[in-house]
């Protein structure tokens, strides 16, 4: 082998700039360059909208699926800033969209909602576009900023009066990186029906547009929050209409953030727990997840206890088992979310684990004294569960 061929210097490496390692690696970005990759820019722009819901600054976040494959999305909160950004050069709206990282941050940080798996900032899918147009109405004034494959193509410009606040960005995907993929309706549709039901207070909306000669919408608002959430899991019409399903939400200092839980009994082995952590679907589970689990065992088997079921020295009944009869949903909101890996697919912390184990303990525990019957099955093994109503799944 030659000198040549095996001299390796400090010419080898290869330095990209800005966002430019964004458009030549993408697929390390948003995960893929085909539909679900579509998805995550999409997901990254509703990240930051939903950033100011939580806050109080805002109520809907609208998805509009727009012809030549563009799509808009909109909220009603205050503007994104013009002014600089942490000392960065150029305007907060510019920061934004061209810096990776970056976002809005309420008073609290476990208000900050991570849609997407990455949460790299609305900067990806500017990067990923091949045009974005940023309208920004704020202090009476609307102002919008175009920008072309990432980079501003020129300053804010104004373009009147207005009375009505919030931020409207609208980007079409680049081609070259994304061919011919569509965005799925159904499947946006989904992830934005999920982010209503963890955020009580939020109403998400998609409509498609990309058909001159339809439109298909629909709209999400649950009151009902996670309760909602275990009705609609367990094919029923509302919350209000299953009072076998019961639920709560705690705050506990020692983990920086809160704890909500809904669930009900189902009558047979095939039940269900989603599990999400700041509003991130967490399909590995994790911390939050075992201490729920660790939660309804400690409770059930106090409540055998206390009645002596199914009979003194009997083994304990395990989470296992008892997340086998459960359709539940856990979320947690964090000052600080410890995530096993980039995607966020699992949630870390132990000092979590501990919280939610001793408020879902502490509910449960007052939950069976009220409905004894579906815990007096499970731990005696009868077939019906009383009081459960809830299908298996």
């Amino acid at each position: 082998m030659s000198e040549d061929a095996v001299r390796y210097d400090a010419t080898h490496i290869e330095v990209l700039e800005g966002l430019e390692a964004v458009r030549r690696r993408p697929g390390m970005y948003v995960g893929s360059t085909g539909e679900r990759g579509l998805h995550e820019v999409v997901y990254l722009l509703v990240d930051r909208a939903l950033e100011e819901v939580p806050a109080g600054r805002a109520g809907t976040v609208g998805v509009v699926l727009l012809p030549e494959g563009r799509v808009r999305v909109a909220d009603d909160g205050p503007g994104v800033p013009f002014e600089a950004a942490g000392g960065e050069p150029g305007t907060g709206l510019e920061s934004l969209l061209t810096l990776l990282h970056t976002g809005g941050r309420s008073p609290f940080d476990r208000h900050s909602v991570i849609a997407s798996r990455f949460a790299l900032g609305p900067a990806v899918t500017n990067a990923l576009s091949v045009r974005l147009r940023a309208e920004v109405r704020r202090e009476g004034l609307r102002w919008a900023q175009d920008y072309e494959r990432g980079a501003a193509v020129g300053p804010p410009v104004p373009h009147g009066p207005t009375t009505r606040t919030g931020t409207t960005i609208t980007f079409q995907p680049d081609p070259g990186v994304f061919g011919t993929a569509r965005c799925s309706f159904d499947e946006l549709a989904e992830r934005l029906r999920e982010l209503a039901f963890v955020n009580r207070d939020l109403e998400l909306s998609l409509t498609d547009r990309r058909r001159t000669d339809t439109t298909r919408s629909v709209r999400c608002r649950f009151p009902g929050g996670l309760r909602d959430f275990v009705a609609f899991l367990t094919d029923r019409t509302s919350a209000a209409a299953a009072p076998d399903i019961t639920g709560f939400e705690k705050e506990d200092p020692r983990m920086a953030g809160t704890v909500e839980v809904a669930m009900t009994w189902t009558s047979a082995p095939g039940g269900h727990i989603r599990s999400f952590a700041n509003s991130s679907p967490t399909p590995q589970g994790g911390t939050h997840v075992a201490g729920f689990l660790d939660g309804v065992a400690a409770a059930v088997n106090a409540f055998a206890r206390e009645r002596r079921l199914p009979a003194p020295g009997a083994p304990a009944v395990g989470p296992d088992r008892i997340g086998a009869h459960l359709t539940a949903v856990v979320s947690v909101k964090l000052d600080r979310p410890e995530f096993e890996g980039a995607t966020h697919g699992a949630l870390g912390g132990a000092a979590v684990r501990r919280c939610v184990r001793e408020a879902v303990r502490e509910h449960t525990v007052a939950w069976l004294r009220k409905d004894p019957g579906p815990a007096t099955a499970l731990l005696t093994g009868a077939d019906a569960f009383p009081g459960s109503g809830g299908p298996e799944i």
